[in-house]
């Protein structure tokens, strides 16, 4: 069986016993009790905790190199057009899903009973809450005086200023220590990335495990708000990726937005059947130097660069999952908190790796942050495979729309012409 597969089997098995313990036993049977909390429980909550493991590490790493390869002392205007697109779109997708959520709320309508139960349901640490949400005071926040602390205590957003400034830092620095640093960090991100794919096996078991604790204690009510959740992410990706993309590739890029989307069929196919930006990139190269007719050292640029950076697809999909889980649970957000997690996710997107499943430790983070249960990730995990192919498809759709903007004020390069299909085969 795929992985896809076996997480929809486990989730399916999760979710049906747990329902059938729960219509057999009642809301309150000591037996059922005694197995949600010494076996499906716990098991679930190691699955959890193997992936929070690893967020420090790979976030780290994937800031770091997604910052470095910008190579900011050779791409000039290029890099910086690029960043400005992907840091304005990526606040641009985040609004969009945070709106929908709090305008149709799909995560509310649990009873007061099950809220309870949901409260007390995680053994994650929160990270430490903020002594000041004013302006003025996230701004400083920001600035860690130790990263190293600044991660233990679970201080995200200072961990990713540090990341993004030592990714920064590494790319200006010339000479082969430092290219040996680049190489070592690399390697980290290379390893966590392996970590991360053999805890994803144990998937299946995990997301069981965390369904049947779900649904034994709340019923068929969390399955109902599960799809209201999955209409909410379709319908934010969709706003963006027909309304958004489209007005920019009309207006920035001077195209026919739908002459474009038929362009990048391709690209697009190969997206939602791999659920990886990073794979989709050859594909993604021949597109828009064949398809789009974009100049070789602009495609060659932003697509690279964007598989790793522009990830608005991530981002706005980060954002709705915090959201949706936080209304489940009834953690209340205030407007600065919300704009908190608005400024993380499109930060972390930077650093979102471009391979299926790659936004989960990042939510699991935002999540500890807000004092929002973690073991929630179990419904979103028995989900995240079809949404990861939908963003993936926004993510790639978003790179090649941004490599449009950015050649319409770039002169052709002089050695465009022909063998446009040569980056394609490497």
């Amino acid at each position: 069986m795929k992985p896809h597969q076996k997480m929809l089997l486990g989730m399916s098995i999760g979710a049906v016993t747990g329902l059938s313990a729960r219509a057999l036993a009642g809301k309150a049977a000591p037996w059922l009790d005694w197995c949600i909390a010494n076996l499906t429980l716990p098991v679930g909550q190691i699955f959890i905790s193997l992936l929070l493991m690893l967020v420090v590490p790979l976030l780290f790493a994937a800031l770091v190199m997604g910052v470095a390869e910008l190579d900011v002392k050779q791409v000039g205007r290029l890099g910086a057009r690029t960043l400005g697109y992907t840091v304005v779109f990526s606040v641009i997708s985040v609004l969009i899903g945070l709106v929908l959520v709090n305008t149709l709320q799909p995560g509310v309508g649990l009873s007061d009973e099950a809220k309870a139960l949901a409260h007390g349901s995680t053994t994650v640490s929160a990270a430490p809450a903020l002594e000041s949400t004013s302006p003025v005071a996230i701004v400083v926040s920001m600035v860690p005086k130790n990263p190293i602390k600044a991660a233990a205590d679970g201080d995200m957003i200072g961990l990713i200023v540090f990341s993004l400034l030592f990714g920064i830092g590494l790319a200006l620095t010339p000479g082969e220590p430092a290219v040996r640093l680049r190489e070592t960090i690399q390697g980290l991100h290379d390893v966590m990335m392996r970590l991360i794919d053999m805890v994803l096996r144990l998937a299946p078991v995990g997301v069981g495990a965390l369904l049947f604790s779900m649904t034994a204690r709340l019923g068929f009510d969390i399955l109902r708000q599960l799809a209201s959740y999955v209409g909410v992410v379709l319908l934010a990706l969709g706003l963006h990726m027909f309304v958004v993309y489209s007005l920019s590739v009309r207006f920035l890029g001077g195209r026919n937005p739908i002459q474009f989307f038929r362009d990048c069929r391709l690209a697009i196919i190969t997206a939602f059947s791999t659920s990886s930006s990073s794979a989709t990139l050859p594909t993604a190269l021949k597109v828009a130097e064949e398809n789009l007719k974009l100049p070789r050292n602009v495609s060659r640029f932003v697509l690279t660069a964007g598989s790793a950076m522009n990830q608005n697809g991530t981002a706005l999909f980060e954002g709705v999952t915090v959201l949706f889980l936080a209304q489940v649970y009834g953690v209340p957000l205030s407007l600065q908190q919300q704009a908190i997690i608005m400024f993380i996710c499109v930060l972390a997107g930077i650093g979102t790796a471009g391979v299926p499943a790659g936004s989960i430790p990042v939510i699991a983070m935002i999540l500890g942050m807000f004092k929002i249960p973690v073991e929630g990730l179990g419904l979103i995990l028995g989900v995240d495979r079809f949404l990861d192919m939908c963003r993936t498809v926004l993510n790639v759709t978003g790179d090649l729309a941004a490599a449009v903007y950015v050649a319409r004020a770039e002169p052709p390069a002089p050695s465009d012409g022909g063998g446009a299909s040569e980056p394609a085969s490497s």
